[in-house]
């Protein structure tokens, strides 16, 4: 049986349809490069990427991280499905796609939601973004933020929406993080994004993912389009037990979007069941470089057990300040003195409790002896611990900044 990571939300209160062009290309655009990424999202293993760390306008995958600091106000209980957020004149005059919202009328969280699910709906996105952050600027400030606890380093949010901001950057390693988030820290409401439809007011509406439709086991996220930005998508699909989640950005149309990102999948899935078939289920994450070629990974599968080793860490405190968190384990680190302590990481979790966030100060990139003999030297100090399995989103996070 395949094994899965839960993980707690990541943040607490924030202070949080694509752009649709009809013009033409231009002979640049029609040269553009694409990227693509696609992982195990269970583990967290890149299993194909190309130009995966190319800075990229992420157009309407920007309302993945809209959604995801929504569904933690949600999970907190700060926020209710049923509540009614006022619609500005700032929201009101958002640019298509929108579902046309009049200023000072009312729309439920529930409903805002699943706009920007299925109709990408840019005013509702400034709707959420105002309604649990005062502005959008703060919003966007705060994804910013939520994006770096992630390991999303390249990133870089500037509206709530995704409508074009020269500024607003991402990559599609680490949108491939934010969707390993939302699957992982979000399940209840993950399974939104399955919905084909949606009505409002009487009219329906139906989802830009035709995946949804076409690919086996497809059950989610979020695709968007500018014309700076090209045709994007971030997907998943399970089968078998396997799920991977693909990322591609930069297509000229979207027929070649959804082509590539079922390619990757197909393969993704293919690799993922062949790997059932002559190994063990990996159970940790794969800290490791970026991925090669199909071929090369799987005549590697069976020499990766070593690699595997150091996919453990030790938790030594948990603070509700992220900076004390953080000098706790660099003073941990110091104190300990050993030459496998001096290399590990310090990773930093925020996590949920009850109305508050606590973040868990940990040392990872261990060997399970290496955390073993570790936390055990902390008790005999009287220093509290506990060994602990590294968390795959952060390890696909990490992969390129060794």
């Amino acid at each position: 049986m395949k094994t899965f990571f839960r993980f707690n939300s990541l943040f607490g209160k924030a202070v949080l349809a694509a752009a649709f062009c009809l013009c033409a290309f231009t002979p640049a655009q029609a040269a553009r490069t694409q990227s693509s990424i696609i992982i195990d999202a269970y583990s967290g293993k890149v299993l194909s990427a190309s130009n995966a760390d190319e800075l990229r306008y992420p157009a309407s995958l920007t309302k993945l991280m809209t959604l995801y600091i929504t569904f933690g106000e949600l999970e907190s209980g700060r926020l209710k499905m049923t509540d009614k957020l006022k619609v500005s004149r700032t929201a009101a005059n958002r640019s298509p796609s929108k579902l046309g919202l009049k200023p000072g009328s009312y729309i439920t969280v529930h409903d805002a939601v699943m706009a920007l699910i299925v109709k990408s709906a840019n005013d509702c996105a400034t709707v959420l973004a105002e309604g649990i952050g005062y502005s959008e600027e703060n919003f966007a400030n705060t994804m910013t933020k939520v994006a770096r606890e992630l390991g999303m380093k390249n990133t870089t949010f500037k509206n709530a929406s995704g409508l074009p901001n020269r500024a607003q950057k991402t990559t599609a390693r680490d949108m491939a993080v934010l969707g390993a988030a939302m699957y992982h820290h979000y399940p209840q409401y993950y399974k939104l994004f399955s919905a084909k439809s949606f009505t409002w007011q009487g009219r329906k509406m139906y989802t830009h993912n035709h995946l949804l439709k076409t690919f086996k086991g497809a059950d989610g996220m979020k695709t968007g389009f500018t014309n700076a930005a090209g045709y994007n998508i971030v997907t998943s699909a399970e089968q078998n037990g396997n799920r991977v989640i693909a990322v591609t950005m930069g297509h000229n149309t979207l027929r070649q979007r959804d082509r590539k990102v079922a390619s990757l999948m197909t393969r993704g899935l293919h690799k993922l069941a062949l790997a059932d078939n002559i190994e063990k289920p990996v159970l940790y994450a794969d800290a490791g470089a970026s991925a090669s070629a199909d071929a090369a990974e799987i005549a590697r599968t069976a020499d990766e057990t070593s690699a595997d080793k150091a996919r453990w860490g030790v938790q030594v405190g948990a603070f509700s300040n992220y900076a004390k968190a953080r000098n706790y384990a660099l003073q941990i680190r110091r104190g300990l003195n050993s030459n496998y302590i001096k290399k590990a990481r310090i990773d930093i979790e925020a996590a949920a409790k009850g109305a508050a966030v606590v973040y868990r100060s940990k040392l990872v990139g261990l060997e399970k002896n290496q955390a073993d003999k570790t936390c055990n030297r902390l008790k005999k100090e009287n220093k509290s611990c506990i060994v602990i399995a590294s968390n795959p989103i952060q390890q696909l996070a990490m992969a390129e900044q060794k």
